[in-house]
């Protein structure tokens, strides 16, 4: 039974204190943030666990097998490199690291010393993506076209990043574990209205296999929307992660190009639209039990330090151009 700690209990630490401690894998024993207040919360909510303000407390503690962050950005660097340094597991929230020169450190680090080393990609671990993943590897789908992405809300604002690498990234962990190449391209436009960081972005990709994917992201729209078209030479999809009982819709349509005579045509089948069964397991939930598995056999996690590596690199490549302020 692996011992956890837990530094930073904000909006989705909380949610991770809480997936830890129901998993009977996992002991939660220590609890860090630096405020106060958020630490009684915790001690209110995950009673018995120890709390603390300083993140070193739980890195020199030699009795937890594992650090879980869930900090800003900035700190996982230093922090995560800490943990790996003391002989520790380490849970990173998305992005794994600001820079890929930092991300591959600890990369190294991990490989270097054995150790677990996952990223929080949670919605790799989501039935609905893995689905999307049986019907493209089972060629359902047939070739692949595009991926178009809609995600946007009003707010949550980040300090140190980005809408691109609070919302974009999302899309770019689900297409690394979809699709099997990186592109090729990586272009970007957003808009910067109060400060350094994008709040509005528009990501384009191009794949060498003629794969395209197009993702938007905004912080600044009344609506959440959280929206997926995947469309292949066979069947197109609708993926809509707001949507209870319809999440998920296959859509029996093809478009047929025939050319004859110099001209060409385009024929059209319209079929039926199925929604298929999904596992109603919890996505963050799903990946808990990963990460400590991989820690109980030493297998490499689904999501490991790579796989943030190479989000971070397309992220650096789509810095935005045409920034207003």
């Amino acid at each position: 039974m692996a011992k956890i700690g837990l530094i930073g209990y904000g909006y989705w630490g909380r949610n991770l204190a809480r997936n830890f401690q129901s998993n009977p894998a996992a002991v939660l024993a220590r609890i860090c943030d630096a405020d106060p207040a958020c630490l009684v919360r915790a001690e209110a909510l995950q009673p018995g666990v120890r709390t603390t303000t300083r993140a070193e407390d739980l890195i020199e503690d030699a009795s937890l097998d594992a650090i879980v962050l869930a900090t800003p950005p900035a700190t996982h660097f230093p922090l995560g490199m800490a943990a790996l340094r003391a002989g520790k597991h380490l849970w990173v929230e998305k992005p794994i690291a600001c820079t890929s020169e930092e991300a591959g450190l600890l990369v190294e680090e991990a490989r270097r010393r054995k150790l677990v080393l996952m990223v929080d990609h949670t919605f790799v671990y989501a039935p609905v993506v893995r689905k999307i993943g049986e019907l493209i590897r089972s060629g359902n789908l047939g070739s692949l076209y595009y991926y178009d992405s809609v995600r946007t809300n009003l707010g949550r604002f980040q300090s140190d990043v980005g809408v691109l690498w609070d919302l974009a990234y999302h899309d770019l962990a689900i297409l690394d574990y979809l699709i099997d190449e990186q592109p090729s391209a990586v272009s970007a436009h957003g808009a910067a209205h109060w400060g350094t960081h994008d709040e509005v972005s528009y990501l384009s990709l191009t794949y060498p296999s003629g794969f395209h994917a197009h993702v938007h992201v905004s912080w600044l729209t009344p609506v959440k929307i959280r929206r997926v078209m995947l469309t292949g030479s066979k069947r197109m999809l609708l993926w809509d992660d707001l949507e209870n009982t319809r999440k998920l819709e296959i859509y029996d349509h093809t478009i047929e190009p025939e050319s004859g005579a110099g001209q060409l045509r385009i024929n059209y089948r319209s079929g039926e639209i199925h929604s298929p069964w999904l596992d109603v397991s919890e996505p963050l939930q799903n990946a808990v039990s990963h990460f400590l598995e991989c820690i109980e056999t030493g297998a490499q996690p689904l999501t490991g330090g790579e796989a943030g590596l190479r989000v971070t690199r397309i992220l650096e490549r789509a810095q935005p151009v045409g920034n207003s302020q």
